[in-house]
């Protein structure tokens, strides 16, 4: 497990969404841009990740030293 230091936790918290909305977009929006008709599965693989690292980010904002 890593130990974090509370400004590295801080950090982490603030910029590690940003990183999850910029991936479920990559996986929603290719899909309109790309000549491919849309595909569910992709939308909601892309909605699950999003999902997913915002739950472990919450976990992380939340731990107590």
């Amino acid at each position: 497990m890593v130990r974090l230091k509370p400004a590295q936790r801080r950090v982490l918290v603030d910029k590690v969404p940003d990183l999850a909305n910029i991936g479920a977009g990559l996986f929603v929006f290719a899909q309109f841009i790309g000549g491919q008709p849309a595909s569910l599965s992709l939308l909601l693989i892309g909605l699950a990740m999003w999902a997913a690292v915002l739950g472990v980010v919450t976990m992380i904002a939340g731990e107590e030293e």
